[in-house]
């Protein structure tokens, strides 16, 4: 029996894991995966089935997820976009949600009752979330489930962004936190990820992740050299997004924010402040950073 691989992405616990790991993990039971979807505007997944557990990142709406146990108010889930296990609220998860058509392409944008910018909204939806669109009124889509949406912060599913920079540079200045996945607060790898979702790629969570499986490796050496637009800078724990050969692009707990700086200070300060050295310079196909 080979030993548990990394628990983010396995669902697999001493009692429970996903029936297509049997002979694969040890586990007291196994079970075949309930699909459902997320239907709030986001829904917060957890390392632990507790309100004051860790963050480890956030689903958004019409996000699918497999669930593996329902118990006590939460959900044992493995999403379904990028793999990430964990514990989300139940009551955010719905079995007969629509399939998303469109997803939100504006950083936010509010839900309305009806079509009218002047009523209360119901809720607000962050860049990337999933909306069943069902008709249209005026400037208006209508949403499977009776809400209204400006239509020029939705776009199409398979429409996407040329630029994944352009994207990630929209983000400048929001609040920077710690699993965060939307427009209200986001971490480093959050940053990677929504944007390239943007634009059509895929990218795992976690930094450690990203910097193992995007792109090609650039050798900078120490001078930081011949670097291009959309090359990702790794450290431990850590990621940004280059915009031009010199600057650097990170969601950073240094001034809890999105912020743009000069890479060689910023990879000196960091330093400096403990967090070791650059460990890795990963170059993305040319497409991804026009």
């Amino acid at each position: 029996m080979s030993p548990i691989p990394d628990r983010r992405l396995t669902p697999a616990r001493p009692d429970l894991a996903a029936r297509r790991l049997e002979g694969q993990v040890e586990a007291v039971a196994f079970a075949d995966p309930l699909p459902m979807r997320v239907v709030t505007a986001s829904a917060p997944l957890r390392r632990e089935p507790r309100r004051d557990a860790a963050l480890d990142t956030e689903a958004l709406a019409g996000e699918a997820v497999d669930v593996y146990e329902l118990n006590e108010g939460w959900a044992w889930v493995q999403l379904a976009g990028d793999g990430y296990v964990g514990y989300l609220p139940e009551a955010c998860l719905a079995g007969d949600a629509p399939a998303p058509s469109h997803r939100v392409a504006a950083l936010r944008s509010f839900v309305y009752p009806g079509p009218s910018i002047k009523l209360p909204p119901l809720e607000a939806l962050s860049l990337g979330a999933g909306v069943a669109v069902s008709g249209e009124s005026g400037e208006f889509w209508v949403t499977a489930g009776g809400g209204h949406v400006f239509k020029p912060h939705l776009a199409e599913r398979q429409v996407h962004e040329p630029d994944f920079v352009a994207v990630a540079e929209r983000f400048l200045d929001l609040p920077y936190l710690w699993g965060g996945k939307t427009s209200l607060g986001l971490d480093c790898s959050a940053l990677v990820q929504l944007s390239m979702a943007a634009a059509g790629l895929s990218a795992p969570r976690d930094s450690d992740l990203q910097a193992a499986g995007l792109g090609t490796a650039v050798d900078a050496c120490d001078g930081l050299e011949g670097l291009a637009r959309g090359d990702l800078v790794f450290w431990k724990g850590h990621v940004g997004i280059m915009t031009d050969p010199d600057t650097l692009l990170h969601a950073t707990a240094y001034t809890m924010s999105v912020i743009s700086e000069p890479l060689r200070p910023a990879r000196d300060r960091i330093l400096a402040g403990g967090g070791g050295p650059v460990t890795a310079i990963r170059r993305l196909p040319a497409r991804a950073a026009q």
